[in-house]
């Protein structure tokens, strides 16, 4: 590829420059939702990430097999081996099959992506249909020693996989502070130690999600359907792994050593994890009342929220922030994105109104390196769209006559906008752009506008100010220019 670029690796805690295993190739594995409730803020950060990166690195030429799973067994609500199965849990209390409550969350899940303008990744394996594979993954770490059957189920066996490798090297835990932190619960007495995890449990007689296997009728440990599946569509080794940071452990690190003591070594060659959303400077959480769904983000029905706001006000405002920093949520913050959005996508209609020059006063190549050096250095999406914004100024300036663009130029500025705005950032032009929709009042405001043109002719200065002061204290800023008046929403 003709570019090149970084990422942060997680193993390796530093960037690194990024070399695919096979040239123009590349193999992505992301872990996906658990499907036991309606998808919320914390979904949207990760997906809009990976996103981001498939979309960038399609933008480079690359062949992308983007593989995101869907969680729909054995994550259980205490850890992640004690507790009943969330999805089954949820069942129980509605009164319906597991794989009803699976199938309804994952298609309100899909539905939640496409607002967001998240594309389908290349394969979406769902755990309950990969049993076998992970039946044959836990054989694999049995047959190499690193595994023990006790009364049913299968455990890994952390200390002895930790004489040959080192287990806590993404989290840069060491086994010692492992076992500090480790509690006690009640149901682990089949374990050797309470670090260790389950690669396989045997189902108590009220479990509804259950299959048969050389063990005992159970199901998979939560860890291991990411092992099974990722290496089953990508290969023993592959590129790309990514999540959000509250995976590192003890999902990746056992993930890690599941892989490691199967395969003989590492799966994957980067591991790429996204940072937290934070609501107000708290953790987002049921408990604390702010946790917000997206359909509660996209009619505004939440308490903590005045307004709805549009999908690509809420992909943006994830895009504001560089990936790996905390992005803390606030309706103000919201409303912030929701006026920066609308800015950016005025700025890329005004580029249709300016008048050719002869000779330009400006030079888009300007903003062209800069928009590639950013994405180039770890997806530095602010960067990005603090380099369009820098040149919707310039534009601006351009329409009001201050500085002058061939049309050569404009269109390599338009180019310009749709590749880093559209094609990688995933953002794209809504009817409704800023809450409540832009188009909703531009009838009025263009009404107002002719009515104040009017004024203006028959110079009534003081109509026309009351007019332009009347939008103005209404969030509408009215922008006069040579050939006529346009606004924006402040």
């Amino acid at each position: 590829m003709e570019t090149e670029f970084t990422l942060y690796n997680t193993l390796t805690r530093r960037k690194e420059r990024f070399e695919p295993l096979t040239e123009g190739r590349v193999g992505m594995y992301v872990c996906g939702p658990t499907v036991y409730g309606d998808p919320h803020l914390g979904h949207a950060r990760p997906a809009v990430t990976f996103d981001l990166l498939f979309r960038y690195l399609r933008s480079l030429g690359y062949k992308v097999r983007y593989v995101r799973n869907i969680t729909d067994v054995g994550h259980l609500e205490h850890d992640a081996d004690e507790g009943e199965d969330k999805i089954a849990k949820k069942a129980r209390l509605e009164e319906l099959e597991p794989m009803e409550v699976a199938h309804h969350y994952t298609e309100r899940y899909h539905r939640a992506m496409d607002e967001l303008n998240v594309i389908t990744p290349s394969i979406e394996p769902c755990a309950s249909g990969h049993i076998i594979e992970q039946i044959t993954f836990v054989q694999r770490i049995l047959d190499a020693g690193f595994a023990y059957i006790s009364n049913g189920s299968v455990y890994f066996d952390v200390e002895k996989y930790n004489e040959k490798y080192r287990y806590g090297r993404l989290s840069g835990r060491n086994l010692d502070e492992i076992v500090l932190g480790t509690r006690e619960l009640d149901g682990q007495s089949d374990k050797r130690h309470p670090y260790d995890f389950a690669l396989w449990k045997k189902a108590s007689p009220e479990h509804i999600m259950r299959w048969p296997s050389p063990w005992s009728d159970g199901f998979p440990g939560w860890h291991m359907e990411c092992s099974a599946m990722s290496t089953k569509y990508l290969g023993d080794r592959f590129d790309i792994h990514g999540g959000g940071m509250d995976l590192m452990f003890p999902h990746h690190e056992c993930e890690i050593a599941q892989s490691t003591a199967a395969l003989g070594h590492d799966s994957a060659r980067y591991w790429v994890h996204n940072n937290m959303i934070t609501i107000n400077g708290q953790k987002m959480g049921k408990s604390l009342g702010n946790f917000i769904t997206l359909e509660e983000l996209f009619t505004g029905s939440h308490r903590l929220l005045t307004q709805a706001y549009s999908p690509m006000t809420i992909r943006f405002f994830v895009l504001q922030a560089h990936y790996r920093s905390t992005l803390d949520f606030s309706n103000e913050a919201l409303q912030a994105a929701e006026k920066g959005l609308d800015r950016l996508m005025k700025g890329y209609e005004t580029l249709a109104k300016i008048q050719p020059a002869a000779a330009s006063t400006l030079h888009p190549e300007e903003l062209e390196t800069r928009c590639a050096e950013a994405m180039a250095d770890d997806l530095n999406s602010p960067m990005v769209i603090s380099a369009l914004f820098d040149w919707v100024r310039l534009i601006n300036q351009a329409a009001d006559g201050k500085e002058q663009l061939t049309a050569d130029d404009i269109e390599r500025l338009k180019a310009v906008f749709r590749r880093y705005a559209f094609d990688i950032l995933g953002l794209k032009e809504e009817k409704s752009a800023a809450a409540g929709g832009r188009d909703r009042i531009t009838p009025l405001v263009e009404m107002l506008l002719d009515e104040r043109l009017k004024a203006r002719a028959a110079k009534d200065w003081a109509a026309s100010d009351r007019i332009r002061d009347g939008l103005q204290a209404a969030g509408i800023r009215v922008k006069d220019r040579k050939d006529g008046t346009d606004w924006e929403l402040e």
